[in-house]
């Protein structure tokens, strides 16, 4: 059986790809989508030896079916964005202390303790949702901050930028998590000098502004709140963990999750670092879903694990992912 200490203590490459087998096996054995997935590509457990050769699921599959191992009492179900009339993809989680062990883990690998922060959150999109993975990991760490100022701020701009500019101010660390626009809608409102505190950028414009690339939002933000970086965090429905930016766009991964790229015309073959292409994502702590997963963003990997968000496909890009799961 495999358990969560057995994930969350990996150290080295070895372990890594020791674990990814045995979830892999695991997964095998008892998700009847992703074996079913498995089979059509005519791939067993005997015939993989590294991670790299695993299959990956394409993310669609939450959209369509119950990605489950076995048949678990499910605590949970996230939901992902999106207007009322689109399938939305839905992630079961049978064990939602998983959930909260990864990405407790993962913050404080990055930043460090949860209670040495005063924690605000600016996400009006994802508040309006009951089951936002987003929602529920920040009102966790809200909680766990034990910071009276810690909390979300709704349609609360004015109230927001008074408690961010005293809290800087007396010297207090603050991680400010926002959307775009609305961290966009905060910095026309009012101008910052900030010096103790992070600006964390979690994407999505979601058609409340023009699109525009991470280079010209993060410049804005950056003269806007008076710091010299804005942070990003790259999580999304189908995944228990998150990766982080401290700038630049560059994203790195807590040990247990793992990025790889794929060619866009054959969605079977990896790339090497350094070149372009759709982002495939191992995440371990999905222990009982699927930790394998080929996702419609676009990026590129680097040779020391970190990697960059390009975009994403747009429908007829994705044609390969479609072709396997028909």
């Amino acid at each position: 059986m495999i358990t969560s200490e057995d994930i969350f203590r990996i150290d080295s490459e070895d372990q890594f790809n020791a674990q990814a087998l045995r979830v892999f096996k695991y997964q095998f054995e008892t998700n009847s989508v992703y074996r079913s997935f498995c089979d059509l590509l005519f791939i067993n457990p005997s015939d993989i030896s590294h991670f790299r050769d695993i299959p990956f699921l394409p993310i669609e599959f939450f959209k369509t079916h119950k990605v489950v191992c076995g048949e678990p009492e499910i605590d949970m179900v996230f939901e992902s964005s999106g207007t009322t009339a689109q399938v939305k993809s839905k992630h079961f989680v049978a064990d939602k202390s998983l959930y909260i062990k990864s990405f407790v883990s993962a913050f404080e690998l990055f930043f460090g303790p949860v209670e040495s922060f005063t924690i605000l959150g600016l996400l009006p999109s994802y508040l309006e949702r009951q089951d936002s993975s987003l929602v529920y990991m920040m009102n966790h760490l809200i909680k766990k901050s034990k910071k009276p100022e810690s909390g979300f701020y709704l349609g609360e701009l004015n109230s927001l930028a008074d408690l961010l500019k005293q809290l800087d101010k007396a010297g207090r660390k603050v991680l400010l998590v926002g959307v775009s626009f609305a961290l966009m809608d905060l910095v026309e409102l009012e101008t910052f000098q900030l010096k103790n505190t992070i600006i964390m950028e979690t994407g999505g414009m979601k058609g409340r502004r023009k699109e525009m690339v991470r280079e010209e939002l993060h410049n804005m933000l950056k003269t806007g709140f008076g710091v010299n970086t804005i942070y990003s965090e790259y999580g999304m429905t189908e995944l228990l963990s998150q990766a982080y930016s401290r700038g630049e766009g560059i994203f790195r991964t807590p040990p247990w999750m793992k990025i790889l790229t794929r060619d866009t015309e054959d969605p079977l073959t990896l790339l090497s670092p350094g070149i372009s292409g759709g982002i495939n994502i191992i995440d371990l702590a999905n222990i009982n879903s699927c930790a394998f997963i080929a996702t419609q963003d676009l990026g590129k990997m680097f040779g020391d694990g970190s990697f960059e968000i390009l975009g994403r496909f747009d429908q007829s890009d994705i044609r390969g992912c479609n072709l396997m799961i028909l």
